[in-house]
């Protein structure tokens, strides 16, 4: 059974055997094992809680940061523990579909575009922004029943909307099918309304299709994810009409690229996007 690609791609701090439920003998890595997955919950909190509360949360992160990077031995182990948990993982991606029971036409002509929601945008902007044939990724948010909702009320969870990402692409250099492969591999879409430590419905797992040929598409991959048991348990992903997109304000735009030197940039999105230039290395832009 293929491994979750979710968990291949996300940066997860995956238990070290001896933390697992099983008896095992303890090691001297358990502790930092611990500080570790503590710590990075602490800091995306942080990083999280500052974009909306200013200065004085973004003080107290930079002073986090800037303190392990005048401890030379606690980073050394702290990074130790993190490459080790995440080499864990297998470096594998999802199957690629295999019937298709419609043909997407080849216009060069002509520019499509894909909804998807697959939790926070900021991680997954930065994700297509590098597929060859994308032309344009916005942040935003579709599925709801506010207008110009903004990206506090759509925090709430009650205006219904999905964080997603609206793509532009040329499909005479990139199928819906291809985008759609990278869109399975690059989260969970098991879990309800949640990805990761973000929960919500605004997080859940979503294909806003634009023409019958995208909804054919999406419903025949997710049924043949799950007739080959791609993931452990059933996929969630709802395959719904698209209706309207509300782009995001103006700092989600181009976030990673914008903000790489940032404390979540660098310990979260970071490593994803290693991860997935690795596995669609023959996917990617080249410059």
């Amino acid at each position: 059974m293929l491994q979750s690609s979710w968990e291949i791609l996300s940066f997860k701090i995956r238990k070290p055997p001896c933390l697992s439920v099983v008896s095992h003998k303890k090691s001297r890595a358990e502790p930092y094992g611990i500080f570790c997955i503590l710590f990075i919950r602490l800091l995306v909190v942080f990083v999280r809680i500052s974009e909306h509360f200013g200065n004085f949360y973004c003080c107290i992160t930079n002073k986090i940061v800037s303190f392990l990077m005048l401890k030379p031995l606690m980073l050394t182990l702290f990074a130790g523990v993190c490459l080790w948990s995440c080499a864990q993982d297998k470096q594998k991606k999802i199957p690629q579909m295999q019937s298709k029971p419609v043909q997407m036409t080849n216009n060069p002509a002509k520019i499509e575009t894909a909804t998807f929601g697959n939790g926070c945008f900021w991680c997954t902007e930065a994700i297509f922004q590098q597929i060859d044939g994308v032309v344009s990724v916005a942040s935003g948010y579709s599925g709801g029943t506010v207008d110009n909702p903004t990206y506090k009320q759509v925090c709430t969870g009650n205006t219904g909307h999905a964080e997603v990402i609206q793509i532009t692409y040329d499909p005479a250099k990139v199928s819906f099918s291809d985008l759609l492969e990278v869109f399975w591999s690059t989260h969970d879409p098991t879990t309800l309304n949640r990805q990761g430590a973000d929960v919500g419905t605004q997080y859940r797992s979503a294909v806003f299709y634009h023409t019958e040929e995208q909804r054919q598409l999406a419903e025949q991959y997710k049924k043949e994810l799950d007739a080959s048991k791609a993931f452990d348990n059933p996929i969630v992903t709802e395959i719904t009409p698209f209706s309207k997109f509300y782009k995001a304000e103006d700092y989600h735009q181009n976030y990673y690229n914008q903000n790489g030197e940032q404390p979540y940039c660098q310990f979260v999105i970071r490593p994803k996007m290693e991860k997935f230039k690795k596995v669609f290395e023959k996917k990617l832009k080249h410059s």
